[in-house]
């Protein structure tokens, strides 16, 4: 027979009492462990131990020990609505960076808003230090020139970008005009350093290889080395307006110094070219190549029993004479003593060999040379022709085939000129092609485009590595093993924009990049 319902409630809810043996048993204790959870929160004295309340507030108490209440997103994250049409337009058609039409490099790199109160405030009160430091007039530079087409007017606002590295401090400098019109021209500025550089010493010591010149350029303008010059052109305060310089860690001083300095020459090179860049280096800032730290580590010198050109072979070049020069008006090419200084004149010696009667038609059908020339004498046009020929035979040549013999004939120089124009190139390209980016993400950009894998594939894809001139020793390791390969065809391509640097100028780069090679891959593939 069932028992009742309120017998069974009573059974179920009242305590029963169990009587268990008392049995002795020996337990070992091998560790004690604190117990970490909070205890349970004290029943109110008109509470039973067994209520719902004190049991549901026991609970709530666990679970927030248990899982911590999740931060919420920080608000750069969330998403904004966008725009609407109108504002937007108003916005663009206001952007200093649609000003310029003439000068579409320099309008890419003002802000893209008009400066606020703040911005000319610090203008006001920083910028003539800035300028008595670099040696510039004091005038405002809207007084420079004649038109906004004079890229000199526009050098106060750069100048002033230059000095707005991020500080966490500083509203004025976390405001997206001023942040990423900062970055984008550090971003321009470490390209056109690295080819300033490059060009110099190539004219400068026009027997050494590239080598060493990297070791002198790494000296001179490595990030340790900025600070020094930060302080030696006394700009220090302008950057660390609270701090000093001196007793700051490295890791506190360098990447502002190091953004500075970049953006700094990006301006320069934007409003006045780079011969003004050669003058700030090696005035404003004192830089000495000859000074004992910036010489490069000792090595074995291979023997160089060829020619130089006759301007190097008077005296070594100085700073001025690469910062003034100008070619003459009958020149065979855009950058003539570069040329000289990359292109050994023995090369002549190798005019009419198999190459040249047999590949040379072929590569220079494939790079659409050579471009058409208004000379008024025919004569200039064809010995142009002789030296491209003759510069296209180098850049195809290995060292390994006549390196230790004659120790600059191989692509080496023109290398590593193509390497620093192209990364100057394809930044400018980057800057007006993407208006609102900001420099970090530009470098990114920039780094993928051109990492080396892709520069020798695209030579590759034109079908040019066959026609690389190898060592007979190791010509059958460099085609069959991709590891030996893909450097060398990378560095013919290189050592080819290098040379349509020197004879053609910078816009024949642009066209190889873009349209022969599709560096941007947005061209068409054929199926």
């Amino acid at each position: 027979m069932a028992p009742p319902a309120m017998a069974f409630q009573a059974l179920a809810f009242s305590p029963l009492p169990l009587h268990l043996p008392a049995t002795r048993r020996r337990v070992r204790v091998l560790a004690v462990a604190a117990d970490q959870t909070p205890p349970p929160p004290q029943a109110s004295p008109s509470e039973p131990a067994n209520s719902p309340s004190r049991l549901l507030r026991e609970l709530a108490q666990r679970k927030k020990a248990v899982s911590p209440k999740k931060k919420h997103p920080p608000r750069r994250f969330i998403l904004k609505p966008p725009l609407d049409d109108e504002r937007l337009t108003q916005r663009f058609l206001n952007s200093p960076q649609l000003s310029l039409k003439s000068l579409p490099l320099l309008s890419s790199c003002l802000p893209s808003a008009p400066l606020s109160a703040a911005d000319r405030t610090w203008m006001d009160e920083y910028l003539l230090e800035a300028k008595q430091a670099l040696g510039y007039p004091l005038a405002p530079s809207e007084t420079l020139g004649e038109g906004d087409d004079c890229p000199a007017r526009h050098f106060d606002v750069l100048l002033y970008l230059v000095f707005q590295h991020l500080d966490p401090s500083s509203e004025r400098t976390r405001t997206r005009h001023v942040r990423n019109g900062h970055s984008r021209l550090w971003f321009l500025g470490q390209f056109v350093l690295e080819l300033a550089f490059c060009e110099f010493f190539l004219q400068r010591y026009p027997r050494e290889s590239p080598g060493p010149m990297r070791e002198r350029v790494f000296a001179l303008i490595g990030k340790k080395m900025l600070p020094k010059w930060i302080k030696a052109a006394s700009l220090h305060n302008l950057v660390f307006p609270y701090d000093d310089l001196d007793k700051m860690l490295r890791k506190d001083r360098e990447p502002p110094t190091k953004a500075v300095f970049w953006a700094l020459f990006g301006a320069i090179y934007l409003c006045f070219g780079m011969p003004e860049v050669y003058r700030v280096l090696f005035e404003a800032f004192g830089m000495d190549p000859e000074e004992e730290s910036c010489q490069p580590k000792l090595r074995r010198q291979l023997e160089d029993v060829d020619y130089v050109s006759v301007e190097f072979e008077k005296r070594q070049l100085a700073w001025q004479d690469v910062a003034a020069y100008r070619p003459p008006a009958d020149a065979l090419f855009a950058h003539p003593r570069l040329f000289r200084a990359c292109v050994p004149p023995g090369m002549h010696r190798f005019r009419g060999n198999i190459w040249d009667f047999d590949n040379r038609p072929k590569v220079m059908n494939i790079l659409g040379y050579p471009l058409p020339a208004n000379d008024k004498i025919p004569e200039i046009t064809e010995a142009r022709n002789i030296e491209l020929g003759l510069g296209l035979q180098l850049c195809f040549m290995h060292p390994s085939k006549y390196k230790f013999e004659h120790p600059r004939f191989c692509f080496e120089r023109l290398e590593y000129v193509g390497q620093k124009i192209q990364d100057l190139v394809l930044a400018e390209r980057l800057l007006m092609k993407h208006l609102d980016a900001p420099g970090r993400w530009l470098s990114e950009k920039h780094r993928r485009l051109l990492m080396n894998k892709y520069c020798g594939r695209y030579l590759r894809g034109k079908h040019l590595h066959h026609y690389i001139i190898y060592g007979e020793t190791v010509q059958d390791r460099f085609e069959h093993n991709r590891r030996l390969r893909n450097p060398s065809t990378t560095a013919v391509q290189q050592a080819i924009h290098g040379l349509s640097y020197c004879v053609y100028g910078k816009p024949d780069v642009r066209r190889l990049m873009f349209e022969v090679f599709d560096f941007e891959q947005v061209q068409p593939k054929a199926v």
